[in-house]
């Protein structure tokens, strides 16, 4: 695996060869530094990998920009030498890379194979090439792409994925909160009788991390629970519904709860379609429109059928309108909750048509200025944790940002549960008193939904 190394060791007899990566298109769309990220050891980055990036040099979506990011950097070394040579990266502890022009190969040809209509098997040529060019160093390729990396292997290759930005194990991932039983009663009777409570009085093993929510229980009481890390207190969670929409479980009430809290800009909210992720997002953004500027409400397109948006027929609105209908749906049924004569369901229509409620892919929220916005983002699971850091970095004064998804539903072929933004904003920035995050566990869009998510 791609990790980054401590520093350069000397030289022993036991020590592993030198490494030698070799770099596919994936990763560099993926994350268009990637080439530092090797410490002091060697890329080749195969020349129909600059052809393929130069193909996505044009458009508004972030591998675009990543593709651009790219050519500017190998532009910026090309203008001092030829980078068809070894050329050292910039840097205490960087190795050096070149651009590999001819793959000329003397054993298993993978274009001889494979065909050459395809530039992975060129890139595999790449690989192959130098691994004997180089027999006294261990040549890897890295790639996002599962199946090329399958065939590298298949080809004697060894291959691995990209794995900066990836977390280690997604089933220890933090989930935000945490039932405990046996609970010191007087600790329940504060928290009952005064809101607060002391967290020494919490189990010796449990070191609760800012904004981490608890269901306290005993024999005879229980109650729900968030920890301030700023007063160091346990404070009582009591659920409180939002413009109609109430918390029908816990983690739906912690998630209410950290919605409605203004200390709290950065939210993320995990769990499989039906928990209500984007429901109670969008019903507390409402409930707090007056606290905000604007509620954006966005989503990344993810392409039906590899084809682009232009494919579909009609204006721009009609073309995204099948991406964003999930989000119209959540807005129709917040409505649905008030009769329809009600001023509630005027008042959101008016937000719509004011555009007070603004629903757009990603793509067109991209450089505008994110000041006292409720800005969610459903489908977080579909972006780069480079994405999401472009997302955040944004943000302006008086702004809340809530991060939704599944990371079990993965819509993109460069991503999984362990490389997605989702998993990997959770991840770093747990324990940031201006963070909390909520997986949601429990379905409660219907009793078919549930068997589905539990048996198909």
């Amino acid at each position: 695996m791609v990790r980054k190394s401590s520093a350069r060791k000397k030289k022993t007899g036991n020590e592993e060869p030198e490494k030698i990566f070799v770099i596919d298109t994936s990763v560099i769309l993926y994350d268009s530094n990637a080439i530092n990220n090797f410490d002091e050891h060697s890329i080749v980055i195969p020349i129909q990998v600059l052809e393929e990036v130069d193909n996505f040099k044009k458009g508004n979506e972030t591998k675009n920009f990543e593709a651009r990011e790219f050519i500017r950097f190998v532009d910026q070394v090309a203008q001092k030498q030829l980078i068809n040579d070894w050329v050292p990266l910039n840097g205490a502890g960087k190795g050096k890379f070149k651009v590999a022009l001819t793959h000329d190969v003397k054993g298993v040809d993978a274009v001889r194979v494979l065909g050459d209509k395809k530039y992975d098997n060129q890139i595999l040529n790449c690989a192959l090439s130098t691994q004997e060019a180089n027999p006294d160093k261990k040549v890897i390729l890295v790639s996002k792409d599962i199946c090329l990396r399958l065939k590298a292997k298949a080809l004697n290759i060894q291959a691995e994925d990209y794995e900066t930005g990836k977390v280690k194990d997604v089933t220890k991932l933090y989930k935000g909160h945490q039932s405990l039983d046996r609970i010191n009663e007087s600790l329940l009777d504060d928290l009952f009788n005064k809101g607060f409570g002391d967290p020494e009085l919490l189990p010796k093993k449990v070191k609760p991390v800012a904004n981490e929510y608890f269901v306290l229980r005993n024999a005879k009481k229980s109650v729900l629970a968030r920890y301030d890390a700023l007063e160091q207190m346990l404070v009582r969670v009591k659920p409180e519904p939002a413009f109609g929409i109430k918390a029908l479980n816990a983690e739906q009430s912690f998630a209410l709860d950290a919605l409605a809290n203004p200390s709290i800009k950065l939210i993320t909210i995990q769990g499989k379609a039906g928990t209500g992720k984007t429901l109670l997002a969008l019903a507390s953004a409402i409930e707090q429109r007056r606290d905000y500027r604007q509620i954006f409400v966005s989503r990344p397109v993810i392409p039906l059928s590899n084809k682009d948006i232009g494919y579909l027929p009609g204006d721009i609105k009609s073309k995204l309108d099948p991406y964003m209908q999930s989000i119209w749906d959540n807005l129709n049924y917040i409505k649905s909750q008030f009769r329809t004569t009600d001023k509630n369901v005027q008042r959101i229509k008016e937000m719509v048509d004011n555009e007070k409620i603004a629903i757009s892919p990603l793509a067109y929220i991209r450089g505008r200025s994110l000041v006292k916005i409720f800005f969610i983002v459903d489908e977080a699971q579909n972006l780069t944790p480079h994405e999401v850091k472009t997302i955040i970095s944004r943000a302006g004064d008086d702004t809340k940002i809530v991060f939704a998804g599944d990371i079990h539903q993965i819509d993109t072929p460069y991503l999984d549960s362990e490389s997605n933004g989702l998993s990997y904003l959770i991840d770093k920035v747990k324990g940031s008193s201006l963070f909390a995050h909520i997986a949601l566990e429990k379905g409660e869009r219907s009793d078919l939904a549930n068997l589905a998510n539990e048996h198909l």
